[in-house]
C-alpha cells in the first residue's frame, strides 16, 4: 500500500505544472579569485543623431573628462563590426553598414584581409607610432568597415599631418574629416575618448541577427508593438519631458546623469518590456519583439566580454543606447571576475 500510495503521489506531481527550481548561484565561484578583477562601467547614452538641434562638441566635454578620468582600457561602442556587416549584408542592408568600397579601392584589401592586417600591425605597435603608420592604420580601419578606430587614429595624428597618404586618399581623408561634425556617440565620446587615453581603437559590439525577427506583416507587427507601448505603466512622457529640457538647455553632463539614474532606467525597461509582454495578440508579435530584444541583449554581452576575454582584470567602457543598460548591467554582472562600476559616481 504504501508503495502504492507513493507511485500515484510521483505520478500527481508530474501532472502538476512545473514549479521553479532552485538555481545554482553563479554569482559567488569566484569569491577566492586569484589577481585582479576587471572593472565594466556601462554608460547609457542617448543617440546623438537623434537629437533635433545635434550636439556640440565642447557641451560634451564634461562626460568625456569623467569617462576619462575611470581611465578605462578597453571603450566598446554600439555600432555593428565591419566583418559582421560583410557576412549578414543581406541582414542589415546600407542603413546599418556602410559600405567600404572606397577603402578597399584605396588600400587594395577587402574587410577580413583589412581585419588581419590591423591586428598584425598592432602586435607591433610601436610606443610612439610615426604619423605615416598612423594614415596606414586608418586606412586600414576604414576598409575594415571599422570608421570609429579610423577615427581614433585620425584625432591622434599633428593637424599637419592629417593628409592623403600610406593608404589614405583623397576620399577616405574627406570622410574623416566630416566624422569631426557628426552627431554620433561613438565618434564624439567614443572615439574622442579613445584617443585622448592614447588607445589605438574602439570595439564596435553591436547585433542585430538577433531581433531580425521573421514576420509577413510589418505594418501589423509595427502596430501591435506601438498599441502595447502604449498600455505600458506611466512615467515615460515625464521622463521624455524632462530628457526633452535637459537636451535643450545644451547641459549634457545633467541629461547624461539624469537618463542613467536608476528611476529613469526603470521607467525605460517597464515601458519597453511590461505592455508588450502583457499584450494580447493573436501572432503574438509583442512577445516576439522582446524575444528579438533579449537575443540582441545577449549577443552584444557576448561581444563586450571577447574584448577583455585574455585581459584579465581591465578597466572596460561600454557606451550604449541607455534602454540597453539595465540588461548589460544585469548580464555583465553575472559574469566570473566582473564588477559593474556606478555609471552615477563617475558622473558626479
Amino acid at each position: 500500500m504504501i508503495r502504492k500510495g507513493m507511485k500515484w503521489l510521483g505520478i500527481c506531481a508530474l501532472s502538476l505544472p512545473f514549479t521553479a527550481q532552485a538555481q545554482v548561484d553563479l554569482t559567488s565561484l569566484d569569491r577566492d579569485m586569484a589577481g585582479p578583477r576587471s572593472q565594466v562601467l556601462v554608460l547609457g547614452s542617448v543617440h546623438l543623431n537623434e537629437l533635433p538641434k545635434g550636439v556640440r562638441e565642447e557641451t560634451l566635454e564634461p562626460v568625456i573628462e569623467r569617462l576619462a578620468a575611470f581611465k578605462p582600457q578597453i571603450i566598446t561602442i554600439e555600432r555593428l563590426p565591419g566583418e559582421e556587416c560583410e557576412r549578414f549584408f543581406a541582414v542589415y542592408g546600407p542603413r546599418f553598414c556602410p559600405g567600404t568600397d572606397d577603402a578597399k579601392q584605396a588600400t587594395g584589401l577587402g574587410v577580413s584581409a583589412a581585419s588581419a592586417e590591423i591586428d598584425k600591425m598592432l602586435k607591433d605597435w610601436p610606443a610612439s607610432p610615426t604619423p605615416a603608420q598612423r594614415r596606414r592604420m586608418a586606412a586600414l580601419f576604414l576598409a575594415a568597415g571599422d570608421s570609429s578606430s579610423a577615427y581614433v587614429q585620425w584625432l591622434q595624428l599633428p593637424a599637419a599631418e592629417r593628409r592623403a597618404g600610406d593608404g589614405l586618399d583623397d576620399a577616405l581623408v574627406s570622410r574623416l574629416g566630416k566624422i569631426a561634425s557628426s552627431n554620433d556617440e561613438g565618434y564624439q565620446i567614443g572615439a574622442r575618448l579613445a584617443a585622448r587615453l592614447g588607445l589605438q581603437r574602439v570595439y564596435p559590439v553591436d547585433n542585430h541577427t538577433g531581433d531580425n525577427v521573421q514576420i509577413d506583416d510589418g505594418a501589423a507587427f509595427g502596430k501591435a508593438l506601438q498599441d502595447a507601448w502604449g498600455s505600458s505603466p506611466a512615467g515615460m512622457s515625464t521622463r521624455e519631458a524632462q530628457q526633452q529640457a535637459l537636451t535643450e538647455r545644451g547641459d549634457m553632463i545633467a541629461l547624461y546623469r539624469y537618463i542613467n539614474t536608476p528611476q529613469s532606467m526603470r521607467v525605460n525597461a517597464e515601458h519597453n518590456i511590461v505592455g508588450p509582454m502583457r499584450a494580447t495578440s493573436p501572432q503574438h508579435y509583442p512577445q516576439m519583439w522582446v524575444g528579438g530584444w533579449e537575443t540582441r541583449n545577449l549577443r552584444m554581452v557576448a561581444n563586450i566580454r571577447e574584448t577583455f576575454r585574455e585581459r584579465p582584470g581591465a578597466r572596460v567602457l561600454s557606451i550604449v543606447g541607455v534602454a540597453h543598460k539595465p540588461w548589460f548591467d544585469g548580464w555583465l554582472g553575472q559574469l566570473q571576475g566582473v564588477d559593474i562600476v556606478d555609471a552615477q559616481q563617475v558622473l558626479k
